[in-house]
This record gives C-alpha cells, sequence and structure tokens, in this order.
C-alpha cells in the first residue's frame, strides 16, 4: 500500500499517525522461528543487506536496545539505522552489516498466524494482531510507534531525526488494506539550507537538474546531492548566474568532480549508469529542501531546489557534516 505526499499533518478522530523510517520497505514472510526472508527490489536488497535474505537469518542480536517510554524503539541513531546504506557497496556492506546490525520495523499485517488473509480487516484489527503476533521478540523485530497525539508526532519530526524519521505517515483506523493503492498520506520532514551548484545536467544554458556541493574543512568542494528537475522559470534564472570553470593551469579548467560522475555517488540502485554531466564555475549558493536521509556526507534522496542566494557567499555555505551528525543540526527551520 502507497502513501500520498501532503503538506501539512491532520487532525482527526479517526485518524491515526506513525514514523516514517528512512530504509528500504520489504515484505517479511515466517518460515521458520529462526528465519525470516524480507523481499524488497531485490537488487536493493542485495546491495544493502548483504546475507539478509533467503538463506540466511535476517535478524542479529543487537548490543543493547534503547528504551523510551513503553517502546524499545529509542534514541540511539546507530543501532536504528540499516545495516548498510547507498554508497557503501561491496566489499565493506558485509563488515558494516556486522558491525551494525539492521533492524526491521514493522507496520502492518497482511496475513495472520494461522495463515488467513487480513487485508480486508480494519488497521485498528491488524494492528492489534501484529502486536500479540511479535510479542516476547526480540528487539531487532519492533513493531513501528502508532499515535493520534500530535505533540507526539511533532518530537518524532524534531528530535528523532538523527535516529532515520523521515516524516510521517497518516492512515484511518477503519481502512483496509488495497495493496497498489495510495490509500494513506505522507508528510515528509524537511529542512531549508544552502548548497554550491557544481554541476547541472542538461547545459549551462538550459539546465535540467542542479548538481550540488560542500566544501569539506580542507577546503575541497564534496559532492553532497541532486536537485530534482528544474521548472522553467528556474532554468532562465540559474542560465543567467551560472558559468563554466575557469582555466587556471595553462588553460586548463580543473575541477573538484570527475566527469561523468561516478554512480557510486548518486547512491541509487535503478540505473547504475555514470552521470554525465556540464562542469560550472562553483561559485552560485542555491537554496534548497533537504530531507532526514544524509549518510555517507550526501542526501541520499533528490532535494527541492528554491532559488539562488546571490547575497552569501560560498563561504557562508555549511561544511559538510561529519559521520554521525544530525542532518538538521544547522538548518534553522524545519519546513
Amino acid at each position: 500500500m502507497l502513501a500520498a505526499p501532503i503538506d501539512s499533518v491532520p487532525e482527526g478522530s479517526n485518524l491515526v499517525n506513525e514514523p516514517k523510517w528512512d530504509g528500504w520497505r520489504a515484505l517479511a514472510f515466517r518460515g521458520s522461528l529462526r528465519r525470516l526472508l524480507a523481499v524488497a527490489r531485490r537488487q536493493e536488497s542485495d546491495a544493502v543487506l548483504p546475507g539478509h535474505h533467503a538463506g540466511g537469518p535476517y535478524l542479529r542480536p543487537a548490543r543493547g536496545s534503547a528504551r523510551r517510554g513503553t517502546g524499545r524503539l529509542g534514541a540511539r541513531a546507530d543501532e536504528l539505522r540499516p545495516a548498510a546504506t547507498a554508497g557503501h557497496r561491496r566489499p565493506t556492506a558485509a563488515a558494516r552489516s556486522r558491525e551494525h546490525p539492521a533492524y526491521y520495523v514493522t507496520f502492518d499485517l497482511l496475513v495472520d498466524a494461522g495463515g488467513e488473509p487480513v487485508l480486508d480487516a480494519p488497521l485498528v484489527e491488524r494492528r492489534a494482531r501484529l502486536v500479540r503476533l511479535l510479542a516476547g521478540a526480540p528487539p531487532q523485530l519492533e513493531v513501528t510507534p502508532q499515535s493520534a497525539d500530535l505533540s507526539e508526532v511533532s518530537e518524532w519530526l524534531t528530535t528523532w531525526t538523527a535516529a532515520g524519521v523521515e516524516g510521517v505517515v497518516i492512515k484511518r483506523l477503519d481502512s483496509r488494506y488495497e495493496p497498489g493503492r495510495r490509500g494513506w498520506a505522507q508528510f515528509r520532514a524537511r529542512a531549508t539550507t544552502e548548497a554550491i551548484i557544481g554541476g547541472v545536467t542538461g547545459s549551462i544554458r538550459n539546465p535540467e537538474t542542479a548538481l550540488l556541493g560542500r566544501f569539506d574543512r580542507r577546503g575541497g568542494l564534496r559532492y553532497t546531492g541532486r536537485t530534482h528537475p528544474l521548472a522553467t522559470p528556474q532554468r532562465l534564472e540559474l542560465a543567467s548566474l551560472l558559468s563554466p570553470p575557469r582555466p587556471i593551469d595553462r588553460g586548463v579548467a580543473i575541477h573538484s568532480w570527475p566527469d561523468p560522475l561516478p554512480a557510486a555517488w548518486s547512491g541509487q540502485f535503478e540505473r547504475p549508469e555514470p552521470l554525465r554531466y556540464a562542469q560550472v564555475e562553483p561559485t552560485v549558493v542555491a537554496e534548497i529542501q533537504v530531507d532526514t536521509a544524509y549518510e555517507h556526507h550526501r542526501w541520499r534522496h533528490r532535494v527541492r531546489y528554491a532559488r539562488p542566494r546571490p547575497d552569501l557567499s560560498v563561504y557562508d555555505v555549511p561544511l559538510i557534516l561529519g559521520e554521525g551528525e544530525d542532518p538538521f543540526s544547522d538548518h534553522a527551520q524545519i519546513a
């Protein structure tokens, strides 16, 4: 079942909210008491969760569980992040899997313990069955929190971002499970920040998307992500501001990034080909909106381009964050 994006979290007596976790959605089939089979898009699941599929145990013992209130899902980001993530593929993924075991956070039940489909049962009943089914389960197999209290939802969006909460999924308590239908709503937490434009797809005179970067502490411009496609007015405005790299070494322009951009940099698995792009002089600062999926110094999802910031120098842009730092820590406002 899918979720349609919305711009605010609604209130209602028949509505309930769940955190939207940064991770990979999967169906888990119980084949025995000691095994789980997780099926997502296979090329993704094999790359980011090596060994956690048919023939291998999906969950590993944790070094301790974080507890908050009545639930065990809590504040330790290193326990709740996926075992391996985009950008750290073979050969380091297996080692990271052992060091940081995966969590499987459940939010719905499609077939009960007796093998009976329960898709037509209301969400409130499916949820109750799921909680009973996983009573006494290990800490790595959790039922996601659920709440109708908007103050608690606000806490998820402001203090749980380091643990991988990207937003909120809103569901009706009386709704049935409808595969493939956008019967839920989804509010994604976003923050406004700045980045430097280091390249564009398309051409400098007609940019389609912007490739973004930030300086590291040594002064190098590091690639940090890519925008969604630009609207026509944004393309026209950017085209008047962008310029190719200036020649500085015997008439040869030197840029911080390779061309084409390596496929591994994008963190995407659907089309893992190098990305051709036009390099630009990194002098234009862009205001962007980002979500919490920030790993290995990059925004894993595409960001929203808002506008250029000619009032800012590239040295006013925040430096790239260190591993484990909250991606919202340098942002003034969550949208």
